[in-house]
C-alpha cells in the first residue's frame, strides 16, 4: 500500500497545526460558528444533531493494521468505543469534542491519516473496487490511478472551491464494484482494439434529489493522458457550474443543461488547448506509485487445498459463509474475505474498538497486514490462504462478524439518518435493524438470493436508495416519518435508478411492505432468477398490486 513521502507528511502536519490554532480561536470566541464552519469542514469535522462528527479519509478503502489499530484507539479515547464505516470507504466518529480535535488529528497524522477534503466543495476521497489488485477479472489495479488522483487533487489550488462537492471512483474490471456511474467522474479501466490500457470515462452521475446515471464522455482515454483530461473536465465545471443555487450546482446538472454533446465538445476543446505534457504524470512517476501496490509475497499453493475442501464438506455453516463471503482470488490457493458488519439487529457499518482491534490482528496474521473498506459498509481481508479460511471464520464468529450474508437481504446499506444527521427527515438505522431481524434466518436469506436493500433518511441519498434493488427513502409528512419504496435500482455496470412504486408507508408498516415485496418476488420468480432479474422481466405492476391492491 502507499506510504507517505516527505511532501505528504509535511502538508498533513501543517494542516494539523493550522487547525489547532483555528480551534483555539473558536473556543475563545474569536471566531463565530459561521466563520469556523468552512475551516472545520475542510478538516472533515461536521456539527451533527448531538455532537461533532469527524470523517476520516481512507483513500480507495485501503488500511494497514497499524492504521486500523489506531482508529480503534481513537474510538476508545475520543468517541464512545465505536466507529462507523461509510459508503465512501471512509470512517466516521459521531461523538467528538471540539477541544480534543487537534490532538485527535495529530494521532491520525502519526499513522498517515487525516480528515482533509472529506467535506467541502472540493474533490473528495477517491473510491475504488474493494478487490483491487486481487480480482481475477480486472485489467489493471485501480489503486494506482486512485493514488495518482489523490496526490493530484489534494489541495489543488484551482479546485479547492468548486461549485459543489466532487466525487471520483475507479474500477479495474468490466463488472463494476465501485458504482462508477453514480459519481461525478467514473473511470473504468479498459483495453482498446490494440490491447492498450486506458480509461472509459463517465461524467455527471449522482444521487440526491436529482438522481442521474453518468454520461459516457470518452470510450477510450489513453492511460498517460488521465490527469490532463480530468483537469479539462474540472475546468469546464468550475467555469460554468452553478454557484448561485446549491441544488443545481453539481456537475450532473451542468451536463444536463448543456447537453452531453456540447459538454463533451467543451471538455475536448479545453483539453486540446491545455499544456497536457505539463499536467500528465511522467511514466517514471507512475512506475514509482505502482511499486507501492506490488503483489505481496504469495506462496505457491497447489489446489485443491485439502484442508479447505474438508472443512467446507464437513461444516455446513462454514460452507455457506464461503459461498457468500469469500471472493475468487487471482492467485490459486487464496481467497478475498468480506467481513460482514451487518449482524441481525446491528447498525450497518458500525464496529466497536474491540472488533476493530480483532480484525487488525486477523489481518496481521492472515492477510499480509492489510484491510479494505467497501462502499457497502463492510470490510475485506484481501489475501487469505484457503487453508486459513476456517480459522478466520471461527475468529470472526467470536466478535460477531461471521454472518454469511454478503449480497443478501440483511446486507443493508443505511445512512445514519435522524438518529445523528441534522439533515435527515427520518430514521434509517431502526428500519435497517428491523429488516435484518425479520430476515435473520440464513436459510431464508439464501433462498431469497442476491438482493440489495439501501435506506436513506432524506433526499440527499447518503444510503444510496436510488441504486437499491429495493430502495427505501425516509420522508417527513407533517412531522411524521414515512418511507417510500423504489424498486429496480442497481449500481453495477447495468446501472439503473429505482422506480418509485407508490405512496409511502408509516414506520410501523414499512417492514411489512418490504416483506410483501420479497414474497411477491418469491411467488413470481423463475428457476435461478434473482430479484433484480425478475423485476426487470415483470416490471413494477405485480409489486404495486400486492402492496396497494388493483387500481
Amino acid at each position: 500500500m502507499y506510504l507517505y513521502d516527505n511532501f505528504d507528511q509535511t502538508i498533513t502536519q501543517q494542516r494539523i497545526g493550522e487547525f489547532r490554532d483555528q480551534v483555539q480561536r473558536r473556543l475563545k470566541g474569536e471566531l463565530t460558528e459561521e466563520q469556523f464552519r468552512p475551516l472545520r469542514l475542510m478538516n472533515g469535522l461536521y456539527l451533527q444533531l448531538h455532537a461533532y462528527m469527524l470523517r476520516v479519509a481512507v483513500p480507495y478503502g485501503t488500511l494497514s493494521v497499524v492504521q486500523l489499530h489506531k482508529l480503534a484507539d481513537i474510538a476508545t479515547k475520543y468517541d464512545r468505543g465505536y466507529a462507523h464505516f461509510t459508503t465512501r470507504q471512509n470512517i466516521q466518529y459521531n461523538w467528538i469534542k471540539l477541544e480534543q480535535m487537534p490532538d485527535l488529528l495529530a494521532e491520525l497524522g502519526s499513522v498517515e491519516m487525516h480528515g482533509n477534503q472529506t467535506s467541502g466543495n472540493c474533490i473528495r476521497n477517491v473510491t475504488a473496487d474493494q478487490f483491487s489488485g486481487v480480482a481475477g477479472d480486472e485489467i489493471d489495479d485501480p489503486r494506482v490511478a486512485s493514488e495518482v488522483i489523490r496526490q493530484w487533487s489534494t489541495f489543488h489550488p484551482e479546485f479547492a472551491w468548486l461549485p459543489r462537492k466532487f466525487k471520483i471512483a475507479v474500477t479495474g474490471a468490466a463488472h463494476d464494484r465501485a458504482a462508477i456511474q453514480f459519481h461525478d467522474i467514473g473511470l473504468q479501466i479498459v483495453r482498446n482494439e490494440a490491447s492498450e490500457v486506458g480509461y472509459r470515462v463517465f461524467v455527471g452521475g449522482g444521487m440526491g434529489r436529482t438522481p442521474v446515471i453518468a454520461t459516457e464522455v470518452r470510450a477510450f482515454l489513453p492511460k498517460d493522458e488521465l490527469l490532463s483530461y480530468l483537469e479539462a473536465i474540472l475546468r469546464v465545471y468550475n467555469r460554468y457550474g452553478r454557484r448561485d443555487n446549491m441544488y443545481k450546482a453539481r456537475i450532473k446538472i451542468l451536463v444536463r443543461e448543456l447537453g452531453a454533446e456540447e459538454f463533451i465538445r467543451q471538455v475536448e476543446e479545453e483539453w486540446q488547448a491545455s499544456d497536457r505534457a505539463l499536467v500528465n504524470l511522467p511514466p517514471a512517476e507512475e512506475d514509482r506509485v505502482r511499486k507501492f501496490f506490488a503483489d505481496p509475497p504469495y506462496e505457491k499453493i497447489a489446489v485443491p487445498v485439502a484442508a479447505f475442501e474438508d472443512a467446507r464438506k464437513n461444516d455446513k455453516a462454514f460452507a455457506r459463509w464461503v459461498a457468500t463471503n469469500v471472493h475468487t482470488h487471482k492467485v490459486p490457493g487464496y481467497g478475498a474475505v468480506t467481513i460482514s458488519l451487518k449482524p441481525p439487529g446491528g447498525i450497518p457499518g458500525d464496529a466497536t474498538d474491540k472488533q476493530m482491534h480483532a480484525v487488525a490482528d486477523l489481518a496481521e496474521k492472515y492477510s499480509f497486514s492489510e484491510v479494505r473498506v467497501t462502499h457497502v459498509q463492510n470490510l475485506v481481508l484481501p489475501y487469505v490462504k484457503l487453508a486459513d479460511l476456517h480459522a478466520v471464520w471461527q475468529a470472526l464468529g467470536k466478535i460477531g462478524f461471521a454472518d454469511a450474508n454478503i449480497g443478501l437481504v440483511s446486507d443493508i446499506i443505511a445512512c445514519p439518518g435522524l438518529d445523528y444527521c441534522a439533515l435527515a427527515n427520518a430514521r434509517s438505522i431502526p428500519i435497517a435493524q428491523q429488516i435484518s431481524e425479520r430476515f435473520a434466518d440464513l436459510d431464508r436469506q439464501h433462498d431469497i438470493g442476491p438482493l440489495q436493500i439501501k435506506i436513506s433518511g432524506c433526499i440527499n441519498a447518503c444510503g444510496h436508495h436510488h441504486a437499491g434493488h429495493i430502495g427505501i427513502l425516509g420522508v417527513d409528512k407533517a412531522g411524521v416519518e414515512f418511507y417510500q419504496i423504489t424498486l429496480g435500482g442497481a449500481a453495477d455496470e447495468n446501472a439503473a435508478i429505482g422506480t418509485l412504486i407508490g405512496a409511502g408507508f408509516s414506520g410501523d408498516d414499512i417492514l411489512g411492505a418490504v416483506e410483501k415485496v420479497i414474497d411477491t418476488y418469491l411467488e413470481l420468480r423463475q428457476s435461478g432468477e434473482t430479484f433484480i432479474d425478475a423485476y426487470r422481466r415483470v416490471g413494477a405492476a405485480p409489486f404495486k398490486e400486492k402492496l396497494y391492491g388493483r387500481r
